[in-house]
C-alpha cells in the first residue's frame, strides 16, 4: 500500500504546475496560450522574463526533491519497505504528474527541471554532469530542447559508469534497478519533446537569444 500512496502523492506534487499558476496570477493568462504552448520554464522566459522563469525553474526542481524526500521518509517509517523502489516510484510519478497534471487538464510541461531535481537529490554526481552537459550544449546551439534531450540520454549512460553511492538512499538495491529507472525517465522526457524533434529536423526550432 505504501508504494501506491507514494505514487499518488508524488503525482499530485508533480501536478502543481507553477508556470501556469505564475502566468495566471502575474499576467492574467495561461502560459499554454502563449509562445510554444508549453507549460515550462523556457516558455515563461520568452513571455514573462527572467525573474518568473527563474522562480518557475526553482519550483519545478524542488518538486522532484520534495517527492523523493517524502518517499525516503515513508521508507524509513514503514517497516520492510524497499526504500530504493519507493524512490524510483516517486521519481517517475512526479515527472508524470508534471507532464500530465490532473489539476490542469493533463496538459503540463516536459519534466526536465523536475527530473533535474530528482537526479541531484539521488546522485549529485550524475545530476551535476547532466546539468553542465545540457547547459553547455544549449549555449553552443541556443536550442534548449537539444540540451534537455541530450542530458536525458546522458542520464542512463552515466548510470552504467557512476553508481553505488547515492545521496538520498544508501544500499537497499537502488543500484540494481536504477538503470531501468533512468531509461524510463529519459524516455518520458524525449517523448515530451517529440514536437521539438520534428522542428529540429525541419530546421524551424526556436532558439533563445542570450543578448535579450
Amino acid at each position: 500500500m505504501v508504494y501506491v500512496v507514494i505514487a499518488i502523492i508524488a503525482y499530485l506534487i508533480g501536478s502543481i504546475n507553477f508556470s501556469i499558476l505564475i502566468s495566471e496570477r502575474k499576467a492574467g493568462y495561461d502560459i499554454r496560450q502563449k509562445g510554444s504552448g508549453n507549460a515550462g520554464t523556457t516558455n515563461v522566459l520568452r513571455n514573462l522574463g527572467k525573474k518568473y522563469a527563474a522562480i518557475t525553474l526553482i519550483c519545478d526542481v524542488l518538486k522532484g526533491v520534495v517527492a523523493i524526500g517524502i518517499a525516503v521518509v515513508a521508507g524509513n517509517i514503514v517497516k520492510d519497505a524497499n526504500n530504493a523502489l519507493l524512490v524510483q516510484i516517486a521519481g517517475i510519478a512526479v515527472v508524470l504528474g508534471h507532464t500530465f497534471p490532473i489539476f490542469f487538464g493533463f496538459r503540463g510541461g516536459k519534466g526536465v527541471a523536475t527530473s533535474l531535481g530528482i537526479l541531484l537529490i539521488t546522485n549529485w554526481q550524475i545530476g551535476l554532469i547532466c546539468l553542465v552537459f545540457g547547459v553547455v550544449l544549449i549555449a553552443l546551439t541556443r536550442v534548449v530542447s537539444m540540451g534537455s534531450m541530450a542530458a536525458a540520454v546522458l542520464f542512463p549512460v552515466l548510470t552504467l559508469f557512476i553508481g553505488g553511492e547515492y545521496y538520498i538512499v544508501q544500499g537497499s538495491g537502488l543500484g540494481n534497478g536504477y538503470f531501468i529507472y533512468s531509461v524510463i525517465l529519459a524516455i518520458i522526457v524525449i517523448f515530451n519533446h517529440r514536437e521539438n524533434i520534428k522542428r529540429i529536423l525541419s530546421g524551424s526550432e526556436n532558439k533563445i537569444s542570450f543578448k535579450k
